[in-house]
C-alpha cells in the first residue's frame, strides 16, 4: 500500500515560488493504477516524488506502512520501488544479458533472461548480446526497460509516461505487455499515461490537474468523466507518433 500524506512541491520561478503539487493525499492499494490529467498538472512531478527523484516541500509518503519521505533513490529501490522514465538511459558497453541480471541483483541463466524478454514481446536470440546503445529503437529500450523491472520484482513499479516518443506499432506491442504485467506480475504498478488504452488496463485512475487530485476511483467511475468533460477530456492527448 502506497500513502500520501499532504504532499507539496514548490520551485523558484523568477524569484517567485510556484506550487506544482498542493497537498496531495492518496491511498493506492490496488494492482494498476493510472495517474493522467492534463499537460504541466503535476503527474510526472509526482511520480518522481514517489521515487525519491526529487523531495516534496512538505507531507509524508508511506509504503505498506513504513516513512520513506527522507530516503534516497537508492534507498527507495531498495525498500521495494522501480522508475522507468520517459526517455530510457543507454548505457554503453553494458549488453542486454548484463543489465538484467544487474536489475534482478544475482547472476541469472541464459534461459531466465530469456524467458523475461519473452515476456516483453522481444526474441531473446536477437537480443540478449545485444549493447544498450543508439542502436536500439525508443520501443526496444523501453521493453528492455520493463524487463529489468520484472527482473528485479518490486512491491511498486512506476512506468512515467511509456508511449512517449514511440511508433504506433511499438505502442501496440507495450499495450500487450502492460496487460500481461497486469495479469501475471505481482505487486502495485504506477502509470503515468495520457493514452485511453493504458487508462482501460487499470483498477484505478487518478485524475491530477493544477496540482491537485481532481478525481480518483475505479475506471468505471473515472472514464466516463474523462471522456464526457470538456476540460477533463485533454488528459486524453495523442502522443504516439
Amino acid at each position: 500500500m502506497l500513502e500520501l500524506k499532504n504532499i507539496s512541491y514548490e520551485v523558484e520561478d523568477d524569484q517567485e515560488s510556484r506550487e506544482i503539487l498542493k497537498n496531495i493525499n492518496l491511498t493506492i492499494n490496488d494492482h494498476f493504477v493510472a495517474v493522467t490529467g492534463p499537460n504541466g498538472g503535476g503527474k510526472s512531478t509526482l511520480a518522481k516524488i514517489i521515487a525519491g527523484i526529487i523531495r516534496p516541500t512538505s507531507g509524508q509518503i508511506l509504503l505498506d506502512g513504513k516513512d520513506i519521505t527522507d530516503l534516497n533513490i537508492t534507498e527507495r529501490a531498495n525498500a521495494g520501488i522501480s522508475y522507468a522514465f520517459q526517455q530510457p538511459v543507454h548505457f554503453k558497453g553494458l549488453t542486454v544479458k548484463d543489465l538484467v541480471s544487474l536489475a534482478a541483483g544475482r547472476k541469472m541463466t541464459v534461459s531466465e533472461i530469456c524467458e523475461i524478454l519473452s515476456e516483453v514481446g522481444l526474441c531473446a536470440k536477437e537480443y540478449i548480446d545485444r549493447e544498450i546503445n543508439n542502436s536500439l529503437s525508443g520501443g526496444e529500450l523501453k521493453r528492455i526497460e520493463i524487463a529489468m523491472i520484472t527482473a528485479r520484482g518490486t512491491k511498486l513499479s512506476i512506468f512515467d509516461e511509456p508511449e512517449a516518443g514511440i511508433d504506433l506499432w511499438s505502442f501496440n506491442s507495450l499495450i500487450h505487455v502492460f496487460e500481461r504485467m497486469r495479469r501475471e506480475i505481482n505487486g502495485m504498478i504506477l502509470i503515468i499515461s495520457h493514452q485511453e488504452r493504458i487508462l482501460n488496463i487499470a483498477d484505478q485512475i487518478v485524475l491530477i490537474a493544477d496540482g491537485l487530485v481532481s478525481a480518483f476511483g475505479s475506471k468505471e467511475e473515472i472514464m466516463p468523466k474523462l471522456l464526457n468533460t470538456e476540460g477533463a477530456c485533454s488528459a486524453l492527448t495523442e502522443k504516439v507518433q
